[in-house]
């Protein structure tokens, strides 16, 4: 039986993805249209999100330029990596965690964006200092009602910006092991062995990507009341989407493609098939993403007015009806 078996096997089904120049090579009509179309997707997501920078570097003042630059690229960069993904199917690993790298930095970004928004950390813990922060917030403790909300203070800040920040630091740092480790023959992500490396370093990162998530999530709960007049909660669902998509969507197909859900194809095996189906929904959906980045992001806004200046209006308007009805009388 076991003869058998192997007998029905296409050997391309057990080979490393392909080079690039056989991918070309068995492309018929409609795979060749079909690559144009999203190699046209990711050139243009590419060229929008430059002119949108040229856009955002003239008309908004630093360093909310520089952050918003960053987030808007999530959606092109990620596009463009899964076109390179697409045409080498042998580069895949490194042009996935190339996105997830600029990614990570995008999540720490998101929540400078917010303090940014709301005049920098000074102007940002003297409008929340007499206020407290609920945290019992998703991924990690949306369902811990019973915690305590807490006061905001600057080593509470710092603390939330560290939470962000060491994900952006340390997926850099392991995203470059992995592919050192790969290039030596000790990095498979289908090795799911307890003596291999991918079955140690993923699950870390995954730690890692909730524990950064929590702060930005602290953050937008008890301030996007603040800022719905800069379409905050569309931005902040815009960032969420993407990390479902590049990361959720990313790991079920490869799932599926270890399991041999997904049919192998000679000249692609079922993980490789796998990854490009990946890199091709990718693309057509970072594609929508950039465009809708556009309407977004592609405005201006008037500064949101200080607590102080805001305390001032409101003792000037008071000020103003006390007199009005002295007046009268």
């Amino acid at each position: 039986m076991d003869e058998a078996l192997n007998i029905t096997i296409d050997p391309a089904c057990l080979q490393d993805p392909p080079l690039a120049i056989d991918v070309i090579k068995q492309l018929d009509v409609f795979d060749f249209c079909l690559y144009l179309m999203l190699t046209f997707m990711a050139c243009a997501s590419l060229l929008l999100y430059l002119e949108q920078c040229a856009y955002i570097y003239k008309n908004m003042p630093y360093p909310k330029k520089t952050t918003l630059m960053w987030i808007s690229g999530a959606a092109p960069v990620i596009a463009t990596m899964s076109c390179f993904g697409m045409w080498i199917p042998k580069a895949v690993m490194i042009t996935d965690m190339t996105s997830n790298c600029y990614f990570a930095v995008v999540v720490y970004k998101v929540l400078v964006l917010m303090i940014e928004e709301l005049g920098g950390t000074n102007d940002f813990l003297q409008r929340f200092s007499t206020e407290t922060f609920r945290v019992n917030t998703g991924p990690c403790c949306c369902y811990c009602a019973c915690l305590p909300r807490v006061h905001m203070s600057r080593r509470l800040l710092f603390f939330l910006k560290l939470g962000a920040l060491q994900y952006a630091i340390l997926k850099t740092v392991l995203s470059i092991l992995s592919i050192v480790l790969w290039t030596n023959g000790n990095f498979d992500l289908s090795d799911l062995e307890m003596t291999g490396t991918a079955i140690w370093i993923n699950p870390f990162i995954g730690i890692l990507t909730i524990i950064s998530l929590w702060p930005v999530a602290i953050i937008f709960m008890n301030v996007n009341s603040h800022l719905r007049s800069i379409n905050l909660v569309p931005k902040y669902a815009i960032y969420q989407l993407i990390l479902v998509l590049s990361q959720l969507q990313t790991s079920i197909i490869n799932i599926l493609a270890l399991n041999g859900t997904i049919a192998c194809a000679p000249p692609f095996s079922s993980q490789a098939r796998g990854s490009m189906l990946s890199q091709q929904m990718m693309i057509m959906e970072m594609f929508i993403l950039t465009l809708i980045n556009q309407r977004l992001y592609r405005r201006t806004y008037d500064a949101l007015p200080s607590e102080e200046a805001h305390d001032n209006n409101h003792n000037a308007k008071v000020a103003l009806q006390t007199a009005l009805v002295e007046h009268d009388v």
